[in-house]
């Protein structure tokens, strides 16, 4: 706010009195021995003045930086009694001290890489490496546009022999499509994960993949089921339940890898599928795909072994290891899925 020099004038303030001029009403011949108003003004303030004004002034401010710091401590207080934002939607991975986010939709489709890479018995390196190439290509998103006619999770063309335009718009047909020229590049198992996207893709980019290595490869260790119990999820809004959606993509994705069976919801119970993957590293890979999917099918819990996750609108649920006292310990291949 505009504020004006304080040296300024006050408007109307009075001219100082001409110490020259007779006072109305005496005579000339009266004047003599009168003191003019200027010898009337208050003694200039003296030291011990000074000094008690200058110890006036030190106590208000003082009084006043009190005051502010008691305000800003309620208002700092009151912040925590608050109701803590609402959480962004979002899956993560916590490996080694390191993190990882995604977004719901690019959860789903990661998961899928990884369910598909199950099925076909690849080393979770070649989930690492479709998902630093699609991050890459298409942000992990399913597009329908790109460069010329490039389309979909890895901007596959149809013009370039890709599959038709309904083919390679399909997560299950492109990420299957990506993995079958992966195998054909050589020691692609242990060669430069960048290099190995590049030998796929041909880009004209050769060197862009290698900004999302490390956190493919984070996401990878979690979603693959080669590190477990590090994968959570949080959603602000959770759909309905539908669990044969949920068991149609996961039997897509896992193949023969796992043997699941729906029950029905009925009035004494709520829908759950019971599935026994072939191995530890798959039923986890399982229970990540139904957490990635948790927010769009309905998913309350997920269940692998002795371990069970909660679906939440407001943290990433961790997962919490707990044995049935009256069925005893669980298979660690087993995985519930409840709705």
């Amino acid at each position: 706010m505009w504020r004006s020099d304080p040296n300024d004038p006050l408007p109307g303030s009075p001219s100082r009195p001409d110490p020259d001029r007779p006072r109305r009403g005496i005579a000339p011949a009266e004047t003599e021995g009168w003191e003019s108003p200027s010898s009337r003004l208050p003694a200039q303030p003296t030291a011990s003045h000074k000094g008690l004004w200058t110890g006036l002034l030190i106590g208000v401010v003082a009084l006043a930086i009190i005051g502010g710091c008691f305000l800003g401590y309620r208002w700092i207080s009151s912040l925590g009694s608050a109701a803590p934002p609402p959480a962004a939607a979002r899956c993560a991975s916590n490996a080694n001290g390191l993190q990882a986010e995604l977004s719901l939709e690019q959860s789903r489709n990661a998961a899928i890489m990884a369910g598909i890479a199950n099925r076909r018995d690849l080393a979770p390196r070649a989930t690492s490496i479709a998902i630093a190439t699609s991050l890459q290509e298409s942000g992990l998103r399913n597009l329908d546009y790109g460069d010329r006619d490039s389309l979909g999770l890895f901007q596959q063309r149809p013009s370039m022999g890709w599959g038709t335009v309904e083919q390679v718009t399909d997560p299950y047909y492109a990420t299957n499509k990506f993995f079958d020229v992966m195998v054909t590049v050589k020691n692609w198992e242990t060669s430069d994960i960048g290099d190995v996207a590049q030998s796929v893709q041909r880009s004209g980019f050769p060197d862009a993949y290698d900004k999302h290595v490390e956190r493919a490869k984070t996401l990878a260790t979690a979603l693959s089921g080669q590190s477990h119990a590090i994968w959570s999820c949080v959603a602000t809004q959770i759909s309905p339940p539908d669990p044969q959606t949920l068991l149609t993509n996961l039997t897509q994705a896992f193949g023969p890898t796992v043997s699941a069976q729906l029950t029905e919801a009925t009035d004494e119970q709520a829908a759950s599928i019971s599935l026994t993957a072939t191995s530890e590293d798959v039923a986890w890979s399982a229970g990540a795909f139904a957490q990635s999917w948790a927010s769009l099918t309905g998913v309350s819990t997920v269940r692998v072994g002795d371990s069970s996750w909660e679906m939440s609108t407001s943290v990433l649920s961790g997962w919490v290891e707990s044995v049935d006292q009256a069925t005893g310990p669980t298979a660690p291949t087993t995985v519930t899925i409840s709705f």
